[in-house]
């Protein structure tokens, strides 16, 4: 026999113990999904220094910043990810312009 408060996010069962449904299940969630997404700022935005960095640059960016507003307890990560993501634009801004605005040249 189970009785459910009025809000229906704690519910008591015939043994006394309790279980939490909606909200501690939605907070836990949305802090996995803020943490899995500080981690993947991170691991775009080391390769885009390197490689592709018109697209894991600003890419890393915008992981690192939606995991910040959704509060990761990764925070560290998150912020080294929108670094690196910054770093990644400024490495190509750097060779661009030092390129003369050349990314590739063939021959002479």
């Amino acid at each position: 026999m189970s009785t459910a408060t009025s809000t229906g996010t704690t519910t008591a069962t015939s043994t006394g113990t309790t279980t939490s449904t909606a909200a501690g299940a939605t907070r836990r969630h949305t802090t996995a999904e803020a943490d899995n997404l500080a981690v993947a700022s991170f691991l775009l935005g080391l390769p885009g220094l390197l490689i592709f960095n018109l697209v894991l640059g600003p890419l890393a960016i915008v992981l690192a910043t939606l995991a910040l507003v959704r509060g990761t307890r990764r925070r560290g990560r998150a912020v080294l990810g929108l670094v690196l993501g910054v770093t990644a634009l400024a490495i190509l801004a750097v060779t661009t312009f030092g390129g003369h605005g050349v990314l590739w040249q063939f021959g002479d």
